[in-house]
């Protein structure tokens, strides 16, 4: 059995070991780029440094150049003054001015030409212990620089020396001495001392000074003074300039301490950097980017699959239009409720074959008015479609704006929602209560016919004691005098028409109750106040007199006319007044009065309402029974049904009112319900 590896295995293998190796020589050649332009910038930069210290210290040497040449002038005409008549004070004096204005002088003397001390003056703000008879030695700094300036017949200065203080301090020193002039051999030496600290600090523009050490140094690098003071660091950059003095030459030194060349020496080369490591970022996340990519895609198509079978799921239609409202999207349930597929829906725009055509008109200016840029009411609207049988079914639309992922508006998606069947349910609902409402108007006929029969006999008695009467008179006519005959046709008169009268009371109260229990179609209309309470009024009044009721009723002058079905108002007032003037059948309540009030309710800039008011004196409703009240089959009598001020509410919030009650001080409960007012375009 072999033991190589398959062919397979090799060649993925070398495919494996090839991409890697292709990535790790480019990492590589990015990190050699890397590393070169580091070390290149940190080379640039410290050129730059390096040149710019040079720079500092050539202009450091010019000033203190330019300062020696200004203060030997000044020296050369204090030496003016040792010409002539010997005047020692006032050379003193104008040495002295001197030694104020320039500080990096310490001491300024007038010496023979046997280089005895003839006058002098010190600084007064250095004190500096002067032992004159070192100074006169052959060998001394001062006597070396004279004999350079005779030699030289100009100024000379002579090498630095540490001259102590009296503090235990120290000062390094540098001689200047000037020879006589020509003119006046006699007149001697001038000898100025320079404190080379003072020289530094002086003579120096003090920038330099702020941002590196300046001193002046030996040849072999011993620093003999030093001002300023830089930070240290790592790195330090030096610059040495010679000053090629007169007899003697001197060493400026300029020290920098600078963070180059660290690993970000400028901001070029950190530019550079984390672009390269960017690069590199860039690399590897591109490598992570494939696999993710390849896993987003994979995901994609599931969320894509889930999204379609729940679309595909649902029962409610979902359309997609465009700009210009040509259909771009259906879902299946869209299609199975207008009966067309989708290939026969997408595209359509103009005329959409689920459009009836005798609406096809008025759907296309909706449409238009849409596409315009309003908007329509995300609370949704009801519409009438067509199925591709031709049967028509309505339908409730919800409408949004269609947003794509960058927000930008494309279009408009669109909900449908088929009402049929909760249009069905409506009207059985509507039917049962309007059978619920014809029962409890039977059982309130039932209730009031032992009323009716008493109320209708009184007037029945009447006319029968009135139509007796008539009788008599007639035959009591035919053997009357003319006087007399006159007298029996005039009372005659007044039987008959009181017979009249009492007819139509009882008419009256047949009609009213035949007008109650008569069932009507439901049609709003407007109704005066005074009407409805009218038409109702005959019947209260009935169970008023058997219980001994007293009704007021109060309107208010100039209402509107109510806007209402009648019937079902007019039932509502009799119930709420039947149950207001049963809550004070109690032998306890002897004040039982029924008031009945209709008024202006409160109103908007839209709409305007009227508030029916009906309040008794009863016994109330206790918090347990009111929390009861309005609950069907509910009631605290033994023969009610419960189903009175159910349907009272009902009807009424049908009408956009509302019903409600409170208790009335000091006894009583008090009904309240609202009813919509007429407009009065509507009327004009």
């Amino acid at each position: 059995m072999s033991t190589q590896p398959p062919h397979w295995l090799l060649k993925r293998l070398r495919s494996v070991w090839r991409r890697w190796s292709l990535w790790g020589l480019l990492v590589a050649l990015v990190a050699a780029m890397l590393v070169t332009l580091v070390w290149l910038a940190g080379r640039y930069e410290a050129s730059v440094v390096q040149g710019k210290l040079e720079r500092d210290a050539a202009d450091a040497v010019a000033d203190i150049r330019m300062a020696l040449a200004r203060n030997l002038l000044n020296l050369q005409a204090l030496q003016s003054l040792q010409m002539g008549p010997p005047d020692a004070q006032r050379w003193e004096s104008q040495a002295v001015a001197l030694l104020r204005e320039h500080r990096e002088l310490v001491r300024i003397e007038w010496r023979t030409p046997a280089l005895r001390l003839q006058a002098h003056a010190n600084s007064p703000f250095q004190a500096i212990a002067w032992p004159d008879g070192a100074r006169v030695e052959p060998h001394s700094d001062t006597a070396l620089a004279c004999t350079n300036a005779r030699r030289l017949s100009g100024p000379a200065y002579s090498s630095s020396y540490f001259q102590p203080h009296g503090d235990g301090m120290g000062s390094e020193l540098i001689e200047l001495c000037l020879p006589p002039s020509a003119a006046d051999k006699n007149a001697g030496y001038l000898v100025a001392t320079y404190s080379l600290q003072g020289m530094l600090s002086e003579m120096i523009d003090h920038r330099l000074t702020r941002r590196q050490e300046v001193s002046f140094t030996e040849a072999d690098g011993t620093r003999l003074a030093l001002v300023g003071a830089a930070r240290r660091s790592a790195h330090m950059f030096s610059a040495r300039e010679l000053i090629d003095l007169p007899g003697h030459t001197m060493v400026l030194r300029l020290d920098h301490w600078h963070t180059a060349p660290s690993l970000f020496p400028n901001v070029l080369t950190a530019l550079v950097t984390a672009m390269s490591i960017a690069l590199v970022t860039v690399l590897v996340v591109l490598v992570r980017d494939n696999r993710r990519r390849l896993k987003a895609e994979r995901e994609l198509g599931d969320a894509f699959a889930f999204r379609k079978a729940m679309e595909d799921s649902l029962v409610t239609g979902l359309r997609a239009r465009d700009l210009q409202g040509r259909i771009t999207y259906v879902n299946p349930a869209f299609c199975e409720m207008v009966g067309f597929s989708a290939q026969e829906l997408l595209g359509q725009s103009t005329n959409a074959p689920y459009w009836p055509p005798e609406l096809a008109e008025e759907y296309w200016q909706r449409q238009a008015v849409r596409l315009a840029g309003n908007a329509p009411p995300r609370e949704g609207f009801e519409s009438v479609f067509m199925r591709k049988d031709g049967t028509r079914f309505p339908v409730l639309i919800i409408e949004a704006p269609l947003i794509n992922a960058v927000g930008q508006h494309t279009g408009w998606m669109s909900a449908f929602i088929d009402i049929s069947e909760q249009r069905r349910v409506e009207e059985l609902s509507r039917a049962s209560q309007e059978r619920l409402q014809a029962t409890a108007r039977l059982a309130t006929v039932g209730e009031m016919a032992s009323l009716l029969s008493h109320e209708l006999n009184q007037p029945l008695a009447a006319i029968s004691s009135y139509a007796t009467g008539s009788l008599n008179l007639l035959a009591a006519v035919q053997g009357a005098d003319a006087g007399t005959l006159q007298t029996d046709l005039q009372d005659l008169r007044t039987a008959i028409e009181r017979i009249a009268q009492q007819a139509e009371r009882a008419g009256r109260v047949i009609k009213s109750v035949h007008d109650f229990v008569r069932r009507r179609d439901q049609a709003r209309e407007a109704v005066p106040a005074q009407e409805l309470l009218g038409d109702v009024l005959p019947l209260v009044n009935l169970q008023a007199r058997k219980l001994g009721v007293r009704v007021q009723v109060d309107v208010e002058p100039g209402l509107p006319p109510a806007l209402c079905d009648r019937v079902m108002v007019e039932q509502v007032l009799l119930n709420l007044a039947r149950n207001a003037m049963q809550a004070m059948d109690d032998p306890s309540i002897r004040e039982r009065t029924l008031e009945i009030r209709v008024r202006r309710a409160a109103s908007n800039a839209h709409s305007a309402w009227l508030e029916f008011t009906l309040s008794d004196g009863g016994i109330g409703i206790s918090e347990e029974t009111a929390q009861k009240l309005f609950t069907p089959f509910f009631t605290t009598r033994t023969e009610g049904m419960g189903l009175g001020l159910s349907l009272c509410r009902t009807v009424v919030e049908q009408h956009g009112g509302f019903l409600g009650h409170k208790p009335r001080h000091p006894r009583g409960t008090v009904f309240t319900f609202t009813l919509p007012a007429a407009s009065q375009e509507g009327q004009n």
